[in-house]
C-alpha cells in the first residue's frame, strides 16, 4: 500500500509543496545473472538502512554519511556466519534515484553468493521488487516523469551509439520539456477563453475568443508536426530497422549477411537453395541498428521444405522497412530477378549488384531503367569491395537530415507517436469546429482533449493500468 503525504519545504524563503510516497522496502539483484567480477544487490525504502544493517558486519550503516561506500561482510544474523566480503554504498533520501533511502551491496559476482545475500535481505524485512519497481518509484516520487522512465529502458536496450544518445537526451528531460511547453501554451489559451466566456465585456468577445483558439491550435499543431517528423528515424533507433536481404538463390545473400555480422552465421556454398529458412540477426551499421533477415532464395520449387522457406521469405519482405535486393552481376538478368524487382517496387530498397570480381553480364544502365531512382551499389562481398559504400547508403537513407542525435529531440516511442497523432487530430477538430461556427465552449472541449493527450506522454495525466503495463516490461532491479 502506498501512503501519500504532503510535505511543505522551504527553498530560499519560498514555500514549495512536494509529494513524498512511502512504500515497503524492496530488494532485487541489479546486475545480470551469471559469473562476473561484481554483482550488485539493491535496496530501496524507509527500512533500507535498517534491513542492510541486520546482515552487515562493519560500520553502523545507520550512522554513516550519505553517498559513502563502506567495507565489511554480509553475515547470517542467527549464526554470525560470513557470507561474502562486500562494499556497501549508502545513499539517503531524497538525493537518490527513487528519492528513498537506497543501499547497494557490491559483492563478488556469481549466482550463489548474490542469491544468498538477496535471500538474507528478504528474510530480514525486505520484499522482492517487481519488474521496474525502482524506476516506478522514481516516477511516483516525482524524481522523473513517465517519458524519462521509458528512456531508462531505452538506454538499457540501446543497440548503437546513436540510439544511446537519443535515450540519454530523453532521460535528460528534453522531450518532456517540449511537451510541457506545449501543454502550458494550451493551458494559457484555455484560461483566457474561460475569462472571455465568464466576463463578456465586449460585443466581439466571441470573435476574439475563436481567433485566439484558432491561432493557438495552428501553432501547437505545427510544433507537434516538427516532433513527428523525427518519428520514423526515432522508431528505427529504438526498435531497429527490419531489413530483408532478398534475391534468387546463390546470388550472395548469405555472404552479405555474414560480412555485415563479421561472423559466419549463414552457411555459404555454391549450391543454390542452401538457405532454406529465415535467419535473423541484429547488427550496427553506421549507427543504424539493422534487424537483418537473410531469406531463402525466392523462386519456384517443387521441394516441400524449400517452399516453406520461400513463403517465409515473402512474409519477411512484406514486413521489412528496408529491402536489400541482391543480383548476381556475373549472370544475365533472369525472369526471377525481374519478378523480384517488381515485387519490391513499393519498398524502400537498395539494389546490390554482387560478384563484380567476375566478368559482368548485367549492365547498370539497363538495371537503372528497371528500378527507377533507387540506389544501385556494386559489390564483391568475398573481397569486401563496395561494402563501405553500402553502409554509407543505409545511413544516408534513414539519417540524412539528422546530423547530431545528441542535441536533436526525437520521438522514438510508439506510444508517444500515437498520442501526438491523437493530439493533432484533436487540434484539427478545434479548427474544424471553428470553421463550422460551433459554440466556443464545445470547441474548447477538443482543445482540452489535446492538453490531456499530451499529458499522457509525461505521465501528468495517466491511468494506473498504463503504469502497470509500462513498468512490467522493465527488468528486475531497475
Amino acid at each position: 500500500m502506498a501512503l501519500f503525504l504532503c510535505q511543505k519545504t522551504a527553498d530560499k524563503g519560498a514555500k514549495m509543496s512536494q509529494t513524498i510516497t512511502e512504500f515497503d522496502t524492496i530488494a532485487a539483484i541489479s546486475t545480470p545473472p551469471g559469473e562476473g567480477a561484481i554483482s550488485i544487490v539493491r535496496l530501496s525504502g524507509e527500512e533500507a538502512l535498517a534491513t542492510a544493517e541486520r546482515v552487515f558486519k562493519g560500520r553502523d550503516l545507520t550512522q554513516v554519511a550519505s553517498h559513502t561506500i563502506n567495507y565489511g561482510h554480509i553475515v547470517e544474523p542467527s549464526s554470525g556466519e560470513e557470507v561474502d566480503e562486500v562494499m556497501v554504498s549508502v545513499m539517503k533520501a531524497p538525493k537518490t534515484f527513487t528519492r528513498e533511502d537506497v543501499i547497494e551491496i557490491n559483492c563478488h559476482g556469481g549466482i550463489v553468493a548474490t542469491n544468498r545475500i538477496l535471500q538474507l535481505l528478504l528474510s530480514n524485512g525486505a520484499r522482492l521488487a517487481e519488474p521496474g519497481e525502482f524506476t516506478k518509484r522514481a516516477f511516483l516520487n516525482g524524481r522523473i516523469d513517465l517519458s524519462q522512465a521509458e528512456a531508462v529502458m531505452d538506454l538499457i536496450r540501446a543497440k548503437t551509439d546513436k540510439s544511446m544518445k537519443v535515450a540519454l537526451n530523453q532521460l535528460d528531460g528534453n522531450l518532456a520539456g517540449l511537451i510541457r511547453n506545449l501543454r502550458q501554451d494550451i493551458l494559457d489559451v484555455l484560461a483566457q477563453v474561460e475569462v472571455n466566456i465568464d466576463y463578456p465585456e465586449y460585443d466581439d468577445v466571441e470573435t476574439m475568443t475563436t481567433r485566439l483558439l484558432l491561432e493557438k491550435a495552428r501553432d501547437v499543431k505545427s510544433r507537434i508536426a516538427e516532433l513527428l517528423s523525427t518519428a520514423q528515424q526515432g522508431k528505427v533507433l529504438r526498435e531497429g530497422l527490419a531489413t530483408a536481404i532478398v534475391g534468387r538463390p546463390n546470388v550472395g545473400k548469405s555472404s552479405l549477411l555474414n560480412h555485415l555480422l563479421h561472423e559466419d552465421k549463414a552457411i555459404v556454398t555454391d549450391v543454390a537453395g542452401t538457405t532454406r529458412d529465415v535467419i535473423e540477426e541484429y547488427v550496427n551499421v553506421k549507427g543504424v541498428p539493422l534487424k537483418l533477415v537473410d531469406t531463402a532464395g525466392i523462386h519456384e520449387t517443387d521441394d516441400k521444405v524449400e517452399k516453406i522457406g520461400v513463403e517465409r521469405s515473402k512474409q519477411a519482405l512484406e514486413a521489412a522497412d528496408l529491402v536489400m535486393l541482391v543480383i548476381n552481376g556475373s549472370e544475365p538478368l533472369t525472369a526471377e530477378d525481374r519478378q523480384l524487382i517488381d515485387l519490391t517496387a513499393d519498398s524502400k530498397r537498395i539494389v546490390i549488384v554482387n560478384k563484380t570480381d567476375l566478368p559482368q553480364q548485367v549492365t547498370l544502365p539497363e538495371l537503372q531503367t528497371l528500378i527507377g531512382d533507387d540506389a544501385i551499389i556494386s559489390t564483391a562481398v568475398v573481397t569486401s569491395a563496395g561494402m563501405d559504400q553500402l553502409e554509407d547508403k543505409i545511413a544516408e537513407l534513414f539519417f540524412g537530415g539528422i546530423e547530431n542525435s545528441q542535441t536533436t529531440v526525437m520521438v522514438t516511442n510508439a506510444r508517444h507517436i500515437g498520442l501526438l497523432n491523437q493530439a493533432t487530430q484533436a487540434l484539427d477538430d478545434v479548427m474544424t469546429g471553428i470553421a463550422a461556427g460551433m459554440p466556443v465552449d464545445l470547441v474548447q472541449i477538443d482543445m482540452t482533449r489535446a492538453w490531456d493527450l499530451l499529458g499522457e506522454i509525461t505521465g501528468d495525466s495517466v491511468q494506473d493500468e498504463l503504469l502497470t503495463q509500462l513498468f512490467s516490461q522493465f527488468c528486475l532491479g531497475k
